[in-house]
């Protein structure tokens, strides 16, 4: 996968785990990325923008700061976000904002961003990392999931008002994935004895799925391939076992769907 003219990249998110991953990939490539990210300082070598994805001010300046220097930005990656888990009951409604602050809103302030430009160049790929869970809700991750659902549904709409200008947007979806996500995860175990400890039981087990997960190396990759093919579907997941699972949400009736998910995460 080499890119054969010059094409420009924004990451967000992308100094550390998958978004580090797709920026490695991307500039293996010979893309020119930028990375956006609240960390000061990085360890990669693409063009680093401290700047948090929440904040749509600080959003615009890094794009119009990436345009002032490339003229174009070809390609979005919506990388940055973090999960919460525990019980709706006795998670905060400041915690859930905050969740959607950056993982739902944060892609829009990217979005909002980039797309004049893309729409003027008529040309542009916005690639937003979801999740199977947007697919597949977890219990005592509600939040998380219902963040990603959103992210499914944006995608999905928007791409078919950017289509007439050469836009194309997809989501797409890891399943368990083996990175520093996992121990940045909020988790909120108040409840628990409440709950016959479910909430700390789901969640351990969650976290076992994930440290046996996927590498983000090979997520990175499928994402970088996301970015720079021709076409692409609105909605997909990474991995064989994945886009499985995504099919038989689809066509087992919801009550089955439902009873599985229970048995894994909520008994």
């Amino acid at each position: 996968m080499r890119v054969k003219r010059k094409t420009v990249a924004v990451v967000t998110g992308g100094s550390s785990g998958i978004g580090l991953a797709v920026v490695e990939r991307l500039s293996e490539a010979g893309v020119t990325v930028y990375e956006l990210s609240r960390r000061e300082q990085v360890t990669h070598s693409a063009n680093h923008l401290q700047c948090d994805v929440t904040d749509a001010n600080a959003v615009n300046e890094a794009v119009t700061s990436v345009l002032a220097r490339e003229g174009q930005i070809d390609v979005l990656v919506c990388n940055a976000g973090f999960g919460i888990s525990g019980a709706v009951e006795f998670t905060d409604l400041s915690e859930a904002e905050r969740q959607f602050d950056v993982n739902f809103f944060g892609v829009v302030n990217a979005v909002k961003a980039v797309l004049p430009s893309m729409r003027m160049q008529k040309s542009g790929r916005i690639v937003a990392v979801s999740s199977v869970a947007g697919a597949i809700a977890i219990p005592f991750q509600t939040f998380y999931s219902a963040s990603k659902a959103a992210v499914n549904a944006y995608v999905q709409a928007l791409n078919n008002e950017v289509r007439p200008y050469g836009i194309t947007a997809t989501a797409v979806m890891p399943g368990d994935v083996s990175t520093g996500f996992t121990s940045a995860r909020a988790k909120n175990e108040r409840g628990d004895r409440e709950y016959d400890g479910r909430i700390s039981r789901s969640v351990a087990v969650m976290e076992q799925d994930e440290t046996h997960g996927m590498k983000a190396a090979v997520v990175g990759s499928y994402i970088a391939k996301q970015c720079l093919k021709r076409r692409v579907k609105p909605l997909s997941a990474i991995g064989a076992s994945y886009k499985f699972l995504c099919v038989l949400a689809k066509i087992l009736p919801q009550s089955l769907v439902s009873r599985i998910v229970y048995s894994i995460y909520a008994k």
